[in-house]
């Protein structure tokens, strides 16, 4: 009796939690501008990229870190020699690294960098997606581009103003999937969001996901769901349920500068990097049904 008593209440408190929203698990501080995460399942750590400087900025100072899937840094300087990494991509031992205009391969084995590709033109390399056969798909947010890496030629593959400034990507099936940046507001320069893409890639047609809906300054891109998607929003600092009927819930709440994100069905934990505080966050999220706020501040913040 004790025994189905003490089940009947465990399940209720942790139906209780679920149901208060995301939850913040753990936070890796001590980061440096920090833009991309990956899980390496072969070994169960994680994968961060460090801009460590300005963004864009061929300096020489931007690195790897490596760390637990519990957040402890096991290496904070794994691996060195990037300029301003951003995007990271994990396949086949191999980790591929966005570094301004150049795609970098490195050994997740040694940590060592085994290749350069050059991308002559480019302004910005930002997020990476491998698709199953083993094609690399890189955007290049302020030229409208996606840059391919295929039987080891890395070209330009598309380029087109509908993109609005391409940044995630997910390759689905036949599709690439992108969350568009839009631009951010600067000197002579207003902010404008953007939406999300559907690429076919047989014939490069484009597609807005969201049918005349734009959502925000986005970065981060993952699968919720079928039909559901969470993307972050740098500008604004939030963590959207996008769903492709064209609602959006704002599910987390963030400061500035949540970047791009990993998702764990398996946990239900989301892995956001936070790039203007310097660390790494982990959110438990609650069921897809309910958009509750995580808010960093008193008062609701609206929907885009």
């Amino acid at each position: 009796m004790r025994i189905i008593l003490g089940l009947v209440l465990s399940i209720m408190f942790a139906s209780a939690s679920f149901a208060q929203g995301p939850t913040l698990v753990w936070e890796a501080k001590g980061l440096a501008r920090p833009e991309s995460v990956v899980h390496d399942p072969a070994t169960d750590v994680l994968y961060v990229s460090n801009i460590n400087g300005a963004v864009m900025q061929k300096d020489g100072n931007g690195f790897i870190s490596r760390l637990k899937s519990d957040g402890t840094i096991l290496e904070r300087n794994w691996v060195t020699g990037f300029n301003s990494p951003t995007g990271l991509a994990l396949r086949d031992r191999t980790l591929y690294v966005a570094d301004v205009d150049a795609l970098v391969e490195v050994d997740a084995a040694s940590g060592s960098i085994k290749k350069r590709h050059p991308a002559n033109g480019a302004i910005f390399l930002n997020d990476v997606v491998v698709a199953e056969d083993g094609t690399v798909y890189v955007s290049d947010t302020p030229m409208n581009t996606i840059w391919r890496l295929k039987d080891g030629v890395f070209e330009p593959w598309l380029t087109s103003d509908e993109l609005e400034g391409p940044n995630g990507l997910l390759v689905e099936g036949d599709k690439l999937t992108v969350a568009s940046l839009g631009r951010l507001k600067s000197v002579g320069q207003e902010q404008e969001p953007a939406g999300m893409f559907s690429v076919n890639l047989e014939d490069q047609t484009i597609e807005p996901l969201v049918k005349g809906k734009t959502i925000g300054n986005l970065d981060g891109l993952q699968v919720l769901k079928p039909g559901a998607y969470l993307v972050t929003d740098w500008a604004d600092g939030a963590l959207y349920q996008v769903n492709t009927d064209g609602k959006v819930d704002l599910l987390i709440d963030l400061n500035q500068g949540s970047a791009d994100l990993i998702y764990s069905p398996a946990t239900g934990i989301a892995l956001i990097p936070m790039m203007l505080d310097n660390s790494l966050a982990a959110y438990r999220l609650s069921a897809p049904a309910d958009s509750k706020k995580v808010d960093k501040k008193d008062g609701e913040k609206k929907k885009k």
